[in-house]
């Protein structure tokens, strides 16, 4: 639980998909005064950046942004690369195992320039919008590496050694499941129309409903019990 503040400083990674978006409504209404960061990786569904800066606009953000760190230098995923990207049927055909859409280090280096950030805003609380529940197998979305990165934050920072505070790291939805995230997300005023969670989404932006994200994605809103405002297409 993210206890109430007024008025302090948090960096928010912000990536356009549901679960960012969610935890940036989360901190608002905890009473943070927002400042959106969101990476442009060379991911290939770059149309989470436009996504990115509307969800930021729409919550109010003192400032969004974007940072430039070309990943597709490195490789290593579906998502930065020409591999393709997974596709299935239903929820129930996601293998186990970490997959091939998995970012080397992704939120290692998120996280490590969110820190940067936030040491030069006067900072300590960053929030991330990882979750160990219903998620694809990724090993940096897990409460271990949470909890060592905060730690590695306040050794390895002037702030934190010079012990002006201490650093947090929230993750408020880390132990619930889509379909929770989703209530949740709607009880704080979220629109889920202004997001995409799809990792191979088309030209104009239609979310592909066969991919990970799109399957966990619908999968929650029918948990829920809501529909997502999103048009996917007709599979046949």
């Amino acid at each position: 639980m993210v206890m109430s503040t007024s008025g302090k400083p948090a960096v928010v990674l912000v990536s356009g998909g549901l679960d960012s978006s969610t935890v940036l409504a989360i901190a608002r209404e905890a009473g943070f005064e927002l400042f959106a960061l969101t990476i442009d990786y060379g991911q290939r569904h770059a149309q989470e950046l436009q996504a990115a800066a509307r969800v930021a606009a729409a919550f109010g953000a003192s400032r969004h942004l974007v940072l430039p760190l070309d990943l597709r230098a490195i490789g290593g995923s579906a998502l930065t690369s020409a591999t393709p990207v997974p596709k299935h049927s239903a929820v129930e055909e996601i293998g186990g195992g970490i997959p091939v859409t998995y970012v080397p280090a992704r939120n290692t280096l998120f996280l490590s320039l969110a820190l940067g950030w936030a040491e030069t805003l006067g900072a300590f609380d960053i929030f991330l919008g990882v979750n160990a529940v219903d998620y694809s197998g990724y090993p940096d979305c897990r409460p271990q590496f949470v909890d060592a990165f905060q730690h590695l934050a306040n050794l390895a920072t002037k702030a934190g050694v010079e012990g002006d505070g201490v650093w947090r790291i929230h993750t408020p939805l880390i132990d619930l499941t889509k379909s929770e995230i989703i209530r949740r997300g709607r009880e704080l005023g979220v629109d889920y129309g202004l997001t995409i969670s799809c990792y191979d989404p088309s030209d104009t932006g239609l979310p592909c409903g066969q991919c990970d994200a799109c399957l966990l994605r619908l999968k929650g809103f029918h948990d829920a019990g809501l529909e997502d405002p999103l048009t996917y297409p007709a599979q046949g």
